[in-house]
């Protein structure tokens, strides 16, 4: 699997890195996806263009990798990480349950051989389905009083 513009198709979607020019859309579908996910997530604290001025920062940034999952229409889900950590994996709201999740999580296993933790909010029986899924263990609990939310959370990780 290629690190370099493409992990290639999976059920009719390209795997591909995302670029600065995908900014907007990734916002956009960060958006949709916080506000559908209510209340198994808490609402999101930030507007739409916060969120497109952040994203286009990560992208434009060397930290971090997004990874895109593109129907040939648009961006349809993408997985944001650093080397060690996923720190975001969304799909569309009305693309959920088509596998896009997890074809974007066994990219980010595949770029991440060494394993890469995250963290997932306690209610969000959903995502936390998908991760259980994947073989990804709990390592710690806490009341939420270290993200931006305040809400219950979970640090899950994942080893090969």
């Amino acid at each position: 699997m290629s690190a370099d513009t493409s992990a290639g198709k999976s059920g009719g979607l390209t795997l591909r890195l995302a670029t600065v020019d995908d900014a907007h859309a990734i916002a956009d579908l960060y958006t949709a996806a916080r506000i559908a996910a209510v209340p198994q997530m808490p609402a999101a604290l930030h507007t739409n263009a916060e969120d497109r001025a952040w994203y286009a920062e990560r992208l434009a940034g060397t930290e971090h990798t997004v990874w895109a999952a593109d129907d040939g229409r648009g961006v349809v889900g993408f997985a944001l990480c650093t080397p060690t950590w996923l720190d975001g994996l969304y799909v569309s709201p009305d693309r959920l349950g088509e596998g896009i999740g997890t074809a974007l999580l066994e990219v980010v296993k595949a770029t991440h051989p060494d394993g890469f933790g995250l963290w997932v909010f306690e209610s969000n029986e959903g995502a936390r389905r998908l991760y259980a899924r994947h073989g990804f263990v709990e390592v710690e609990r806490t009341d939420g009083s270290g993200n931006e939310e305040k809400m219950p959370d979970l640090h899950l990780h994942w080893a090969p």
